[in-house]
């Protein structure tokens, strides 16, 4: 999920760094893909959470959202108070409102596409957030944008597009194909434009994050629950959606859905000490599998050929930007390493 956005950033720019000289020579050996696999469990999780926002017809989303910062804050206080970090410390304070606010604006808006776009649809446009990185890393640190991120930026853009159908490009109504037969079907304008609206908020908060490097992963997520769950909270108070889900199932679910995301960033988190950064980004690509999987099976929403040929494009570029991180951590006299130098296009 997407779901996901806030520790998938995280994890990728902070933890690693500070996790990696731990001893887990023990594990690895008796599992060589340990990672690879814990990255995979952690899509099962989010995929999850996105059919349940998705399913909750009855919660408002953003009420949603409210109980998944739960899962993200409980956790992190007493990992703070463990390691007797300052809970907001002096300049980092505005980078950090600023993350919190773009990271839970994003969130809110993720959920509220899940709501309104066929699932894979969704989940697919918000996982592209990994590849417009490079865009506002370019303009707000100053770092490169080459050739190669040139190359990914404009497949993931070819694939939303295939996958959103601006009425400017693709005149004909949308159609689902079922049995045979064309069902036309309304297209929420507001959902498309939610997951994009999400997916840039993604990318300037791992541009964020990025500046946040010397603080523990504790602080950044103390922060970023606290102010998101306020947030949240005075948002469903001015749209009416503050109250406790009716009845004892949609209980239950909102129960699973902060259980799964906390799993989620756990197995994320554990994923990225046992393997590098490139292959947990690749092994998460399942995500978007689980989602089209889920559609089918619990909406009946068969996808149609934009949406999968949008998909293939998206997720190739968020392989291939995977594979560019791992190579780049291989020795330079590594035979592999040589074999992929396509990938340093620059």
């Amino acid at each position: 999920m997407p779901e996901h956005l806030e520790l998938q950033q995280l994890v990728g720019g902070v933890l690693q760094s500070s996790v990696r000289h731990r001893s887990l020579s023990w594990l690895q050996c008796s599992c060589p893909y340990l990672g690879i696999i814990l990255a995979t469990i952690s899509s099962l999780f989010f995929s999850l959470c996105s059919v349940i926002v998705k399913g909750l017809v009855d919660i408002n989303p953003i009420e949603l959202a409210t109980f998944r910062f739960i899962g993200v804050l409980l956790p992190s206080i007493p990992i703070a108070i463990y390691k007797e970090e300052c809970f907001f410390p002096r300049g980092k304070r505005i980078i950090l409102v600023l993350r919190c606010f773009v990271g839970t604006t994003g969130l809110m808006l993720s959920f509220y596409a899940f709501r309104h776009m066929p699932l894979a649809d969704a989940s697919v446009i918000i996982f592209s957030t990994p590849v417009f990185v490079a865009i506002f890393a370019r303009l707000f640190l100053r770092e490169q944008c080459g050739m190669f991120n040139v190359i990914t930026i404009l497949l993931t853009l070819v694939g939303v597009v295939l996958i959103t159908r601006p009425p400017f490009f693709f005149h004909q109504d949308s159609a689902n194909l079922v049995d045979e037969q064309v069902i036309e079907t309304s297209y929420d304008v507001w959902g498309p434009v939610a997951a994009l609206s999400s997916t840039l908020f993604g990318a300037n908060a791992y541009v964020l994050l990025r500046a946040l490097k010397g603080l523990h992963f504790s602080v950044i997520m103390t922060n970023f629950g606290a102010f998101a769950l306020v947030y949240t909270l005075i948002v469903c108070y001015y749209l009416g959606a503050l109250c406790w889900p009716l009845c004892g199932s949609d209980r239950v679910l909102v129960i699973a859905l902060a259980l799964f995301s906390f799993g989620g960033q756990i197995l994320l988190t554990l994923a990225l000490q046992y393997e590098q950064a490139g292959p947990v980004a690749i092994a998460r690509s399942a995500d978007i599998v689980f989602a089209f999987i889920w559609q089918i099976m619990f909406f009946k929403e068969t996808p149609n050929v934009y949406s999968v040929l949008g998909a293939l494009l998206v997720v190739s570029s968020v392989v291939l930007s995977g594979l560019r991180k791992w190579a780049l951590a291989l020795p330079r006299d590594s035979d592999l390493r040589k074999r992929l130098k396509f990938l340093f296009l620059e």
